[in-house]
């Protein structure tokens, strides 16, 4: 997998194998923490610290976000001010929130986009420059607007989130973001599947506590979910969403 992503035919061509055998051993492999399972074969999993290309994780569980952001979504009232952060999960709940007539921080032109698709919303952006890949804000610049604003209702993704680790992420300045998101918003909202439960990442902005509630699938850690919810962490679990890794 040292090459990047690749298809299940792509590696029935490279090892002669029928496409059941590559199938069972890359599910094998993903149990080990090997590689990723992405939809349609596999690709390497990220060393500490570091992020696949925006488009690859958009791609990458495209039901499971879609889930996701319906059940976050339906958080949210008409006239909520609300913080989209940047990713691909969030940029889902924008798509959802789109023409709902909220007032919305969009933390990336990808987010902004999506919410200003439909009429009804006001959609607002930080300013300054902004990421080649994944198009979002510069941190300072999302720091300040996101200190000038309060919000109803901020969802954010993690590359992390754990009891003992806390909530992490891969970029120190990201990080930095997400602990101002923490400081202005009156309800904080974890939008993030189970896998999420069980990672760690290089820089920490908060714990599971700090959070109002988490959006996540059924396969989240048993543990971890009943003692946030010990905890008073409001836990929604999306439904209808399938296995789309193959």
């Amino acid at each position: 997998m040292e090459s990047g992503l690749r298809s299940v035919d792509d590696l029935v061509t490279l090892t002669g194998a029928s496409a059941i055998t590559v199938r069972r051993d890359l599910a094998e492999l993903s149990e080990r923490g090997a590689v990723q399972r992405v939809r349609g074969g596999a690709a390497p999993v990220p060393s500490r610290g570091a992020r696949y290309p925006f488009e690859l994780r958009q791609a990458e569980h495209a039901p499971t976000k879609r889930a996701l952001a319906g059940a976050a979504a339906g958080l949210v009232e008409p006239g909520d001010c609300v913080l989209i952060d940047n990713g691909t999960t969030a940029l889902a709940v924008a798509r959802e929130l789109s023409g709902r007539g909220v007032t919305a921080l969009a933390l990336s032109l990808h987010a902004a986009a999506a919410l200003a698709s439909r009429p009804g919303d006001q959609v607002i952006v930080p300013g300054g420059p902004v990421g080649h890949d994944d198009l979002s804000f510069a941190p300072a610049d999302a720091e300040r607007a996101i200190r000038d604003m309060r919000f109803d209702w901020a969802f954010v993704g993690s590359c992390a989130a754990r009891f003992d680790t806390g909530l992490t992420v891969a970029d120190w300045g990201e990080a930095q973001v997400k602990r101002a998101v923490l400081a202005s918003a009156h309800r904080t909202v974890l939008v993030a599947a189970g896998d999420k439960f069980a990672r760690t990442a290089a820089h920490r902005f908060g714990d599971l506590v700090d959070l109002d509630a988490i959006v996540t699938t059924s396969d989240a850690p048993q543990d971890t979910v009943a003692e946030a919810s010990a905890l008073g962490v409001t836990i929604i679990t999306a439904e209808g969403v399938e296995d789309d890794a193959e």
